[in-house]
């Protein structure tokens, strides 16, 4: 079982080391334009206060950690173990301005280099099917939040509802991989993303996963459809 985590890990790696330059325009492709919108849906249910603190974990180009830069003021820690996809990200933060606000670091998201308590959000967008042990993911997130803290999942879902959810397989199956492969010239790349999406728990079970691992006053939103869902979950203040 571990070697196969193992091999998810480098096979992964792998992907977003050779799609970085065309990985904004590819989510593009990938969301309809939609995850855009779906960010700004997220952030307003996150509610960031001036000064708030937060991790964005799998950061990938840093679009979501330049956003809680820029509406919390607060210094924002993202983490990735893409160097090429945080080369990206770094250039977006330094073109904005936010050097000083944005700290971006190379590790793995089931073992955060981060004390306890450190943050007021641990977020991760796109990025938790694509570890090999989510349970994992989210207790080291609750772990480096504070007590009453926020851990926020932005990730594409699995439509509920025909003929909507026919559509969007032939898309995510067929028609995708081909596009991969027309902009970005990564076919095997784009063909994996449908299957990591075959694995990945469904919002409902997600949300429950969400709540094994000790989160409170878990909250998921489905959104366009349901192609993409928000979970987020509290953690206890008395948390030891």
């Amino acid at each position: 079982m571990a070697e196969k985590a193992q091999d998810k890990e480098q096979f992964v790696h792998a992907v977003f080391e050779s799609i970085a330059p065309k990985y904004d325009l590819m989510n593009d492709i990938l969301s309809f334009r939609r995850h855009k919108a779906w960010r700004k849906f997220t952030m307003a249910k996150m509610d960031m206060q001036p000064g708030s603190t937060a991790v964005d974990l799998c950061c990938g180009t840093c679009d979501w950690t330049i956003s809680m830069a820029e509406q919390s003021g607060g210094p924002i820690t993202g983490l990735d173990f893409s160097p090429n996809m945080l080369a990206v990200g770094q250039a977006k933060v330094k073109e904005k301005g936010l050097g000083n606000r944005v700290s971006l670091f190379q590790g793995n998201a089931m073992e955060l280099p981060f004390e306890d308590n450190s943050f007021d959000y641990a977020t991760i967008g796109f990025g938790l099917r694509n570890v090999p042990d989510l349970r994992r993911v989210l207790s080291e997130m609750q772990r480096v939040v504070k007590p009453g803290g926020m851990v926020v999942c932005l990730e594409l879902s699995k439509p509920t509802w025909q003929p909507f959810k026919g559509i969007y397989y032939l898309y995510f199956k067929r028609i995708l991989p081909f596009l991969g492969k027309l902009v970005a010239k990564r076919y095997e790349q784009y063909k994996w993303l449908p299957d990591s999406l075959v694995q990945f728990p469904g919002r409902h079970e997600l949300a429950d996963i969400f709540r094994e691992t000790g989160l409170k006053d878990v909250q998921a939103y489905p959104l366009t459809g349901g192609i993409a869902a928000l979970h987020i979950g509290v953690k206890e203040k008395h948390h030891v």
